[in-house]
């Protein structure tokens, strides 16, 4: 490492190889965004999750052949932590036992808004339903499309009786059970999230970013020059897109890489944020320094000195996180997997544009405007 105290190399000059390199990664992100989109996890879409471990390997085949029976709609089944754990997933909302009655005589509320004259019979509580006998053919159609709206499981009787459908996990759990009594299994997680929680979580999770980056703006602008908190956004921008870029254009290419954005996501995300600024902040106190100290020295060698100086802190400390993520990555399981690769990637991209974007960016805009920064 003594090697990186005598660096003096002229990264500014190389700034133009930089925005060949981020360009090119921002264009892949922009192209897979636009045509693969991205997969949300439940915690935006909302429904009903439940990941299997069996004792026996398993055919993904024969499990989603087993479930259509149940007409939940939707269903996506997919591997989840080796060839005998299984993830299930739908759309639809589960609703727990502890609040079912709670949920009937919800349901119930919002049924005779519609109908006054509604009748339900509750079921017994292990096949979790409720049946509602309509008088008027088209207020039960009214009824029949707001529910599903609202994520639950309907199904007609006949004419003028609905059944609504709880406990979507129970229904899958005990049909496999039933369906497959010589392969036993375990539940190892259960996610349950409306979909008017998840859109308000997606709406939350993409303000939550937007003030953090905005906090850092106002933040820096006070600390050092206006000019270098632009410098350091624009910087924690390119993090941001780029390492969502990457999940848009990985999810579903590499198996077992569960790269769903998630709340954990999310949280990573921040966190790359606050560990790029602060590489990003380091560099800066350095150039601040430099052109107290070397009033007459141009910018761009107080820039490339401060880069150098500080080159073998930002390396030890990239490279000690790297070492705890990528173990993270490796061995964390498939419902960290997510979390992990996004500090993976998101700690290399942090490192790399607080050396090569972030000081550039200031200096190009030194160079355009012809302004002169004094501290």
């Amino acid at each position: 490492m003594r090697i990186l105290d005598n660096l003096n190399i002229d990264f500014i000059s190389k700034r133009k190889i930089a925005y060949i390199i981020s360009g090119t990664l921002i264009l892949l992100g922009l192209l897979s965004l636009a045509f693969r989109g991205l997969e949300l996890g439940i915690d935006f879409k909302g429904g009903t999750d439940i990941a299997l471990k069996f004792d026996n390997p398993i055919n993904i085949t024969d499990i989603r052949t087993e479930l259509e029976v149940l007409g939940l709609g939707n269903i996506e089944v997919k591997t989840f932590g080796g060839e005998s754990g299984i993830l299930v997933r739908t759309e639809l909302q589960e609703v727990p036992s502890e609040v079912y009655s709670t949920v009937i005589g919800a349901i119930q509320s919002s049924i005779m808004k519609f109908e006054p004259t509604a009748k339900p019979t509750i079921s017994d509580s292990t096949s979790k339903s409720i049946t509602f006998n309509f008088v008027d053919m088209k207020i039960i159609e009214s009824v029949d499309a707001k529910l599903q709206h609202d994520g639950y499981q309907t199904s007609r009787l006949d004419d003028n009786h609905l059944i609504i459908r709880v406990g979507i996990a129970d229904w899958i759990e005990g049909a496999l059970r039933n369906q497959m009594p010589n392969n036993h299994f375990v539940v190892q997680k259960e996610d349950h999230v409306g979909p008017k929680i998840g859109g308000e979580l997606k709406q939350d999770s993409i303000i939550s970013v937007l003030l953090a980056l905005a906090a850092i703006l106002i933040y820096l602008g006070f600390r050092f020059k206006f000019v270098f908190a632009r410098g350091a956004v624009v910087a924690l921008f390119h993090d941001v897109f780029i390492t969502l870029g990457v999940f848009a254009l990985l999810h579903g290419v590499i198996p077992g890489l569960n790269l769903e954005i998630s709340i954990s996501v999310v949280a990573a995300f921040l966190t790359i944020v606050g560990y790029s600024i602060n590489d990003t902040v380091v560099v800066f106190d350095r150039v601040r320094e430099n052109i107290k100290i070397h009033k007459t020295a141009p910018l761009k060698d107080n820039m490339n000195s401060a880069i150098n100086k500080t080159m073998r802190r930002t390396l030890v400390t990239s490279l000690t996180t790297l070492f705890v993520v990528t173990v993270l990555l490796i061995f964390g399981g498939d419902v960290l997997r997510g979390f992990a690769f996004a500090l993976t990637f998101g700690i290399l991209v942090g490192t790399y544009s607080s050396i090569f974007v972030a000081s550039s960016f200031v200096y190009e805009y030194v160079q355009r405007t012809e302004k002169k920064i004094q501290f």
